[in-house]
């Protein structure tokens, strides 16, 4: 089995170990965190006075990476677009028949350029031209690795200056973080370079966005993760899934992902960690439930008003009472969910698409036009309500609070969670139907269904429910990468904050992951830490403080704010049909809990 990360810090790793002699009694992680270190100490951010560093307003970015003589391109570029979608461009292209203006005009749809230079870059005019020219009409960053005294070469320029005299493939991963926040700028330069670049300037930053390192980096020793990867193959062995990808960060830092096996057990595609999966229902709460906040924020959901103060529709029903916080809370007496493909009749679908049937369900299955509004809708408005108060985990619970946010805020949940969520905290890969913007080959598939869909469900929701809603729901549909889920859930450790901008209010985001009752272990829309079960959930060492969800095709994500951990586990466990070896054999639990052994140990 195959384990492969994107930047592979490690053979990096070892490759700083060969050639720094100092360091030669290190592990390969502590080596890292100690250049990293002192690049720390030489980095320097100039003429920064309209604070466009770090970068904000993700949601607007059209972001270019322009390179020319500087070597560590690749593993600079691959920093930035964990943060964002950034274009990589080389300059060496436009140096002969095509000019550099050439390659302006190429971007003019861009409104921000990342320049890397290097010494040799500085001694190049047309380089300085087309930075000059650039940072009038756009936003231009500056990345400089190089001796100090090039820096008055760059006198004429006006863009923020990132620089740092240390230059490495450390370096490139610290200068491409800073850019966006990752990690902060803290230094002033020790000397004076030219008149306008004098000793103790500088501007400093603050972190505002997930770092990516080594697990020394967070006081843990890369070795004491070891277990994670025999216990990722000894579920691959079993079957219990083909694949997964597992991702950890400790305050504030990425320090473990890594995907493992295949999409399939015909071992014919890789796992990646950029891998698309379906969340199944972690959709309740890395949509639905943060949506849920934000209009919790704004006065506009009251968690005492009722399904019928929102839902004209509902006022003649038995949910007409049912009070918001009653839903959230799986304490309503709703029913777990509606029946689906079996109530189908032969005449509801079509193998191919029409103005009649234009619900696409997957490939050749298209049911028949307002199937939701007049058969599934009503079909939850008039289900029975069983013991009001009681905790009975329900599907109709985030179905009903789509319909009330989509009510409020006139958007279709999924357009509403992209704009006020993914687009601006970076998270390139996170939405419902993902096959409209990505290609299925990102996406393990799920489960080979022929007995309703007659398909290999690659890129379609599992959930049977969410599949006829056309892969929208409120409890089901969405699918994202680890690194996008790490994103969101790190926003709601911080209190509400990411990226330097506030999504939710930081006594909102109390509120919501706090038990609710003691009636069951639940918050608001989230799962919780429990003691009583026969093995603490959702593992044995998580802290009382934990929340999080996990999902039917094997997913969870864990936030623990005592231990300021994240934890993500995506996996497609029910291909090609439904197994129960991923719980049975705990691997979740077992994997969470290796990371809070880790972080017993330390280094």
């Amino acid at each position: 089995m195959r384990e492969r990360s994107r930047v592979q810090l490690l053979s990096l790793l070892i490759t700083l170990i060969l050639f720094n002699s100092a360091c030669a009694q290190n592990t390969p992680g502590e080596a890292y965190v100690n250049e990293e270190r002192q690049v720390e100490k030489t980095t320097v951010l100039l003429n920064n006075d309209k604070y466009l560093l770090p970068l904000r307003n993700l949601n607007d970015a059209k972001i270019a990476s322009i390179h020319f003589a500087y070597i560590y391109t690749s593993g600079f570029d691959s920093l930035l677009n964990k943060y964002t979608k950034v274009q990589t461009i080389n300059g060496n292209t436009y140096m002969g028949t095509k000019s550099l203006n050439n390659l302006s005009q190429e971007l003019k749809f861009y409104n921000t350029l990342i320049v890397q230079l290097n010494d040799a870059d500085l001694n190049n005019p047309q380089i300085i031209g087309f930075i000059k020219n650039n940072q009038a009409i756009k936003n231009v960053v500056v990345v400089f690795n190089g001796q100090g005294n090039g820096l008055s070469r760059l006198d004429d320029i006006t863009a923020p200056i990132i620089w740092s005299s240390k230059v490495s493939v450390v370096a490139a991963y610290y200068s491409a973080q800073a850019v966006f926040g990752g990690v902060a700028i803290t230094q002033k330069l020790l000397n004076s370079y030219s008149a306008k670049y004098r000793t103790n300037m500088g501007f400093v930053t603050q972190k505002t966005r997930l770092q990516y390192t080594v697990p020394e980096d967070a006081g843990i020793s890369a070795n004491n993760l070891l277990i994670i990867d025999e216990i990722a193959r000894e579920a691959i062995r079993a079957r219990a899934t083909p694949g997964m990808v597992v991702l950890v960060a400790k305050d504030g830092k990425v320090i473990f992902n890594k995907a493992y096996g295949n999409h399939t057990y015909s071992a014919e595609r890789p796992d990646k960690i950029t891998d698309i999966f379906d969340l199944a229902s972690m959709t309740k709460t890395t949509a639905t439930t943060v949506e849920a906040m934000q209009l919790y924020d704004q006065g506009k959901l009251n968690l005492d008003s009722t399904i019928g103060s929102y839902l004209a529709v509902a006022r003649n029903t038995n949910k007409n009472d049912l009070r918001v916080r009653e839903v959230l809370t799986h304490q309503a007496g709703l029913i777990p969910d509606i029946p689906t493909f079996e109530q189908i009749k032969p005449s509801d679908h079509s193998t191919d698409s029409s103005v009649v049937y234009n619900t696409k369900v997957n490939e050749r299955y298209y049911l028949r036009k307002d199937y939701f509004n007049n058969v599934m809708w009503p079909t939850m408005l008039n289900s029975p309500i069983r013991t009001r108060g009681q905790y009975v985990y329900s599907d109709l619970s985030m179905c009903f609070m789509q319909q009330i946010a989509e009510t409020l805020t006139s958007t279709p949940l999924n357009d509403y969670v992209q704009q006020q969520f993914y687009n601006p905290l970076g998270m390139q890969t996170a939405g419902f139907l993902p096959l409209k913007r990505f290609s299925v080959d990102q996406i393990p598939p799920t489960e080979d269904d022929q007995v309703y869909r007659h398909a290999l469900l690659d890129g379609y929701v599992n959930d049977p429910t969410a599949a006829l809603m056309g892969g929208v729901a409120g409890h089901a549909g969405l699918f994202a990468s680890a690194n996008d889920v790490a994103i969101l859930y790190q926003m709601l450790l911080n209190r509400g904050t990411y990226g330097g901008d506030l999504y939710i209010k930081p006594e909102t985001v109390d509120l919501f992951s706090a038990k609710q009752s003691n009636i069951s272990r639940r918050g608001l829309g989230f799962d919780r830490w429990d003691p009583l079960t026969d093995r603490h959930y959702p593992s044995e060492l998580a802290s009382d403080q934990t929340y999080g969800h996990t999902g039917y095709t094997g997913t969870c994500v864990w936030v623990d704010p005592k231990y300021n951990l994240v934890y993500v586990f995506l996996s497609n466990r029910l291909y090609p049909k439904e197994s129960s070896k991923l719980s049975s054999l705990n691997i979740r639990p077992r994997i969470q809990d290796a990371v809070y052994k880790a972080i017993a140990k330390g280094l």
